[in-house]
């Protein structure tokens, strides 16, 4: 029997795919909950609960049973639109939906993980402190990340078990069932400018293309919440969580283009949410032309997404020394991984 039973709240999102793979990994038993989950898992130690976690009652029906449950890894986000405040009320009541239940029924709790993002430090602010740090200063609020952290703080009080929170930047990973994804939005407009016989060039702003920036794949991210939700030092504690690889797209870009065959364009800032609107018919000849998996554009790039993180107009990265410090010691190299990301998705037919 497992010596640990994760519950994964939002198990659909972008943070639980690898977060449930390295779990499992490390022989945990894994119940994913989510409002929409697969009809079946065949992996051996996983198992899913539907819930909306917005239904506290609803919450509390499903998770009767879950006694079992040691860990919670909180990935869940509200609804919400690219850029703007999000909801502060809907977002607090959907964790304290899950702590509610996951308490009344858990007879073992040990570690309750929340995933926050660099919106902690609000990267929509011109001109942002870098690199960012964990004991950074809060802004003016709303800010929903500082609700949800009070609240887990005030309910660890006098509890037995321990809490933790990461804070990742934009996630990055193969994931062809999300479009909210910088990698496969690049390879789809790759694709768009070679259908269209011209050079990458660059949509996002000219000080985005020069900005000093760091991502975070989301393999690296599951590592290290697995750390934090199981090492001593970490308890109780919040870490930035980035590839600790910094990069300027202007170094970058070329290599991509290269990757496509195409060559490096230059900076045209677009604003793809409006250019793009038309460029269904030619994704379907893209689509025949490569013999690649049927697919709709939306299914494959988000436009607003990439407004959003291609008009950030200032430096934006963080400082990752506590993590390090206290015991976890990964990197990534950005560049190559999302080299080889588009690589998974040409090689599954997904991007020519």
């Amino acid at each position: 029997m497992a010596a640990n039973t994760a519950l994964i709240a939002g198990a659909t999102g972008a943070a639980s795919k690898r977060l449930i793979e390295a779990l499992l990994h490390d022989n945990w038993e894994v119940i994913g909950l989510a409002r929409h989950p697969p009809e079946t898992s065949k992996v051996q130690g996983l198992s899913y609960i539907r819930a909306d976690l917005l239904d506290r009652e609803g919450c509390a029906r499903a998770l009767t049973g879950a006694k079992g449950i040691t860990h919670v890894f909180y990935t869940a986000r509200a609804e919400f639109g690219e850029g703007g405040v999000e909801d502060v009320p809907q977002n607090v009541a959907m964790l304290q939906n899950v702590l509610d239940a996951v308490e009344a029924a858990a007879t073992n709790l040990k570690h309750v993980h929340l995933v926050e993002g660099q919106k902690w430090y609000d990267v929509r602010l011109r001109m942002l402190r870098t690199p960012t740090r964990e004991d950074d200063p809060r802004h003016m609020p709303p800010n929903f990340y500082y609700d949800q952290e009070d609240l887990l703080r005030s309910r660890q009080e006098h509890r037995e078990w321990t809490w933790s929170a990461s804070r990742p930047h934009f996630i990055y990973d193969f994931s062809p069932e999300r479009p909210r994804n910088i990698v496969s939005t690049i390879g789809a407009w790759a694709a768009m400018c070679s259908e269209h016989r011209l050079p990458l060039d660059f949509p996002g702003s000219p000080a985005c293309y020069s900005a000093l920036m760091e991502i975070t794949d989301a393999t690296q991210l599951a590592r290290a919440i697995v750390w934090m939700a199981t090492s001593q030092r970490a308890q109780n504690q919040a870490y930035n969580v980035t590839d600790s690889c910094q990069f300027r797209w202007k170094w970058l870009w070329p290599r991509i283009a290269a990757h496509f065959n195409l060559p490096a364009g230059d900076v045209r800032p677009l604003r793809l949410s409006e250019w793009m609107k038309d460029k269904d018919p030619a994704w379907k000849r893209i689509v025949q032309r490569h013999a690649l998996a049927p697919s709709a554009l939306q299914d494959i790039a988000s436009w607003a997404f990439a407004d959003f993180f291609w008009g950030l107009d200032c430096d934006n990265f963080t400082d990752t020394t506590k993590i390090r410090l206290h015991g976890f010691h990964g990197v990534v190299d950005t560049g190559t991984q999302i080299l080889a990301y588009l690589q998974r998705y040409r090689d599954s037919r997904l991007l020519p």
